[in-house]
């Protein structure tokens, strides 16, 4: 494979939204996974507090954030990971997709949400509780686009609860980083 920068998400608001909420989340002593690392930009700034292990399922993303000195494992959402930890991060593909748009190329792993915009959502809500350490807690960045509201049923369903820790107006959506955690 040859490297490809342009199949690789760019950082935009979505991302400095998730790492704002991430910096004020994270703390000493935290293990830390961010699913999706996409350029490595999160993981690389929350490795100057705790290291970071990262994931992405695009080739081309992982060689862009192993060149800013994260350790990335090439993989679907976080499979194969064993261990837990104490914060999971995740801007996932959030876009709603209907099946005439999809392109063919890796970059599309970074913006098909499926046709509500949640299929990735889902499945990651449905298997996180796996590699999630007791008392730990998620950061996933959602958008108005995809029903938040319906994100935060689906994780209740699941048994988690959540609240919005930050959320920003971008254009002609709201982005909205969710704090997630085990019901009690």
């Amino acid at each position: 494979m040859i490297y490809d920068p342009s199949q690789v998400y760019r950082p935009e608001a979505d991302t400095c939204l998730l790492l704002e909420a991430a910096l004020a989340e994270v703390k000493p002593g935290d293990r830390v996974l961010e699913v999706g690392t996409g350029s490595g930009l999160i993981a690389c700034e929350i490795a100057k507090i705790v290291p970071v292990v990262a994931t992405d399922i695009n080739p081309h993303a992982a060689v862009s954030a192993r060149n800013c000195g994260v350790e990335v494992i090439r993989t679907d959402l976080f499979a194969g990971i064993c261990g837990m930890f104490d914060v999971i991060l995740f801007n996932p593909p959030y876009l709603p997709t209907l099946p005439e748009e999809k392109i063919d190329d890796w970059l599309e792993y970074a913006l098909d949400g499926g046709e509500s915009g949640r299929v990735v959502i889902e499945r990651f809500a449905a298997e996180v509780n796996r590699i999630l350490s007791p008392c730990g807690r998620i950061l996933l960045l959602v958008s108005s686009l995809t029903d938040p509201d319906e994100v935060r049923d689906f994780f209740s369903q699941q048994g988690f609860s959540s609240a919005i820790a930050v959320r920003e107006i971008v254009e002609d959506e709201e982005l909205i980083v969710l704090r997630i955690i085990r019901a009690r």
